[in-house]
């Protein structure tokens, strides 16, 4: 799908806040209701814009460490692979994961209560699949998060 200005200026909106109405959005990208329904739907059906959810205030909630887990394997395999990803899949503190080129092959990005929830979290991990090195970095300040695309 090719995206035009006022997709973008509608998708910036959306990013912004989704739960606006469609009157504001429209408002905010001169334009009226309906056609910019109509952008939205066809957005949808393409892909562009996928599973609307919410932003929940992690600290409010008591999760108030984040640590960034690099990790290193001596397992290439794909069956080690498959594993692997399953199990960081059905992590719930896992929100992000990544396989990275260089020294390091995965990092993750670990949500937690506190660094004794980190800990069972890394025993049961490696009590789940073979690792080579775990390096795990708390962070010590937030300073800018967003899953906004720089549109």
């Amino acid at each position: 799908m090719k995206i035009d200005a006022t997709d973008r200026k509608i998708l910036i909106e959306l990013q912004r806040d989704a739960a606006q109405s469609l009157d504001d959005i429209a408002k905010a990208v001169g334009s009226s209701k309906t056609p910019v329904w109509n952008r939205i739907r066809k957005m949808r059906e393409a892909g562009v814009i996928g599973a609307q959810t919410v932003m929940l205030d992690a600290e409010a909630l008591g999760f108030e460490a984040t640590f960034f887990v690099l990790i290193r394997t001596s397992e290439h395999e794909a069956d080690w692979q498959a594993k692997f990803l399953k199990a960081l899949r059905e992590r719930p503190e896992v929100q992000e994961a990544h396989r990275l080129a260089g020294d390091i092959d995965y990092i993750l990005k670990v949500r937690v209560q506190n660094a004794r929830a980190y800990d069972q979290f890394y025993q049961a991990l490696i009590s789940e699949v073979k690792v080579h090195n775990v390096t795990a970095l708390l962070s010590m300040e937030e300073i800018k998060a967003t899953v906004a695309l720089p549109l």
